[in-house]
């Protein structure tokens, strides 16, 4: 017999977290301690939920590498006593906070899922019941072995379930605020909860949970656009202490060709930058050499992001600069997915 899921959700600040004082109509703070009392639908999951919450809740724009490090070392501390992990986050930056633990967390068992929502905990529209029950649900659903089906980090919001470094954010208003371009959703949840079971990765790893730390966030992101300037270039490249760029261009991976562009691009490279092509397109792939004006950036280095988001471009340059990879090896271990990101394209 299959024992009851043991479930942490862990709240770290957003909308999903707040609920309107009737009396001043003012938005304020949930006492998650007290969720089975005004969510009674989660007493009917077949599971046990335990609650954790920052000491001071903070709104998604301020997250930063100190945040993810708390997050992470929260699920490692609690990584034995608990069959799955939710994170309420705001929705503004959470592709980019559950791509980051995505690398972070290594060789995962166990499935942890964001989620957020559009509207307060309290509002009477609000979106964020279905989303909080829902990712619970996912949280406690086993395999036929009794493990957990779902091992790696995700995103569960407006009935979809995704992987989170394939996500980005689409929309402030509408219920559906996320879009995974490039990787169908793993679940959809309906009058059935319906698992793409072919999508979902599986650890076969026999090597332990552990968590990667190191983040380096030395980095920056370069949008090209027409008429862009070799000041506004050059401004950027000569950043002192520059590791990496997110370098996003036009279509499958183009940029201008002009002589000073590739020039500034091959200077910063030769002194230990690391570039990252990554499309503005929502859809589609870098395929770089496709068309004339990305052959240069092959034969100067630039590395490609084939079809990640920026979000999660941003995530993988900060964990693998974090990792003192050798020059040598660097692109190629970009170039490859590690955790379900991307899918190369020749």
């Amino acid at each position: 017999m299959a024992k009851i899921p043991h479930i942490l959700l862990i709240y770290t600040g957003g909308t999903i977290g707040m609920v309107k004082d009737f009396e001043t109509g003012a938005l304020k703070a949930f006492n998650f301690d007290k969720l089975l009392n005004a969510i009674p639908e989660l007493n009917h999951l077949n599971c046990t939920i335990d609650t954790f919450s920052f000491e001071s809740p903070i709104d998604s724009s301020d997250m930063s590498p100190k945040e993810w490090l708390l997050i992470a070392e929260v699920i490692e501390e609690c990584y034995n006593n608990y069959d799955g992990f939710v994170i309420l986050h705001g929705s503004d930056t959470m592709s980019y906070s559950s791509s980051v633990l995505s690398f972070m967390l290594e060789n995962l068992s166990k499935p942890v899922i964001f989620t957020g929502s559009q509207l307060p905990i309290g509002h009477l529209r609000t979106d964020a019941k279905e989303n909080l029950i829902t990712s619970i649900e996912i949280a406690s659903t086993q395999n036929k072995n009794g493990k957990p089906l779902i091992t790696e980090v995700c995103l569960y919001f407006e009935y979809k379930l995704y992987r989170a470094n394939r996500t980005t954010k689409i929309n402030a208003e509408h219920f559906e605020a996320f879009s995974s371009p490039n990787c169908m959703p793993l679940a959809e949840s309906g009058v059935h909860l319906k698992f793409n079971k072919q999508l979902i990765k599986t650890n076969s790893s026999q090597n332990n949970f552990q968590v990667r730390k190191k983040l380096c966030d030395d980095i920056v992101i370069l949008k090209l656009f027409p008429g862009i300037t070799e000041q506004v270039v050059k401004s950027i490249l000569e950043i002192k202490k520059l590791k990496g760029v997110i370098l996003e261009t036009f279509g499958s991976g183009n940029a201008t060709s002009k002589p000073w562009f590739i020039s500034l691009l091959s200077k910063a490279i030769n002194n230990g930058v690391k570039i990252i092509n990554v499309s503005q397109c929502h859809g589609g792939s870098v395929i770089m050499g496709k068309y004339e004006t990305s052959i240069k950036l092959i034969e100067i280095g630039v590395i490609s992001g084939f079809d990640i988001t920026t979000e999660s471009a941003i995530a993988k340059l900060m964990y693998l600069l974090g990792q003192n990879i050798s020059d040598s090896n660097f692109k190629a271990d970009f170039e490859t997915p590690i955790r379900g990101e991307l899918t190369i394209h020749k």
